[in-house]
């Protein structure tokens, strides 16, 4: 019996820097984390009307990761890299106080909805959405925009198709991981073993070798600590790989735990990588 059992810590998150739910928060504005009072006048800016859903826009990696976003929607028909699925109203008054757009208070609201409203839109299990390349990102209009009387925020979904990419994105996107003829195509997968340098994070429709399989799951609300993560996942990935082999005697399976850098960034969970 051959039985490769690996052990395997992430080291570099796989977030999009405070866009997303899996991602680290974006270092505070000391002066605008607690703010309660009026932003303070900027020049004066034409108002913004507030962007529609659905739209889709053809953007970049880095113009994905940016708070705000001024590109001009596309047709959905053609080539496009995010979809917009929710619009809404700021909730910016507090105690009767008109809070800024990047207070803490502002951002950790959008940043509770749009996961909400992303995982409703792509529907399927909160694994599924784990184990896919879908990610919710969000926008706010600029300090200027705000001050001329913007009080919109915007939801997209984009893919990540590799380092630094996105992934165009085609056919009906709602619920799309709840269609297992369609969560394929953006599910989560590894140029190679993910303990090995050659290895790449992908999305399935890419060519892959290896696929994340199944989510560990903790309880814990606070982190348990490395030994404790480690050793969380291996029985149950070992299982993991062993049901997807073609043979139960020889097989693969590597078990990917979260750091504490991660659990502080929201990624309380693990996964099991198996062989494509």
């Amino acid at each position: 019996m051959r039985l490769r059992s690996l052990l395997l810590a992430t080291a570099v998150s796989f977030s999009l820097a405070a866009c997303t739910g899996d991602a680290p928060d974006e270092p505070a504005d000391p002066g605008a984390a607690s703010s309660s009072a009026a932003p303070t006048p900027l020049p004066s800016a034409e108002p913004v009307a507030a962007p529609t859903a659905p739209a889709c826009y053809r953007l970049t990696f880095e113009q994905a990761l940016a708070p705000t976003d001024s590109s001009v929607d596309v047709e959905c028909g053609r080539g496009h890299t995010a979809t917009t699925i929710a619009v809404g109203t700021l909730e910016n008054l507090r105690s009767g106080h008109l809070l800024a757009v990047d207070s803490r208070q502002v951002r950790d609201y959008v940043a509770e909805t749009c996961p909400a409203r992303f995982a409703d839109f792509v529907g399927g299990t909160e694994a599924d959405r784990r184990l896919s390349m879908l990610r919710p990102v969000w926008f706010t209009p600029t300090l200027e925009e705000s001050a001329a009387g913007a009080q919109w925020y915007r939801c997209d979904v984009i893919a990540v198709a590799g380092t630094e990419q996105l992934a165009p994105l085609t056919g009906r996107l709602r619920g799309v991981l709840a269609r297992p003829e369609d969560r394929d195509r953006y599910a989560m997968c590894g140029t190679a073993a993910p303990d090995t340098p050659d290895f790449e994070r992908v999305v399935c429709s890419a060519r892959h070798s290896w696929r994340a399989i199944e989510v560990v799951t903790f309880d814990d609300e606070r982190y348990p600590g490395a030994r404790v993560a480690r050793e969380r996942g291996q029985t149950q990935c070992e299982d993991a790989g062993a049901r997807v082999a073609d043979d139960p005697l020889d097989y693969q399976w590597v078990y990917e735990w979260p750091t504490a850098e991660q659990w502080r960034a929201g990624q309380t969970y693990g996964r099991c990588w198996a062989p494509a």
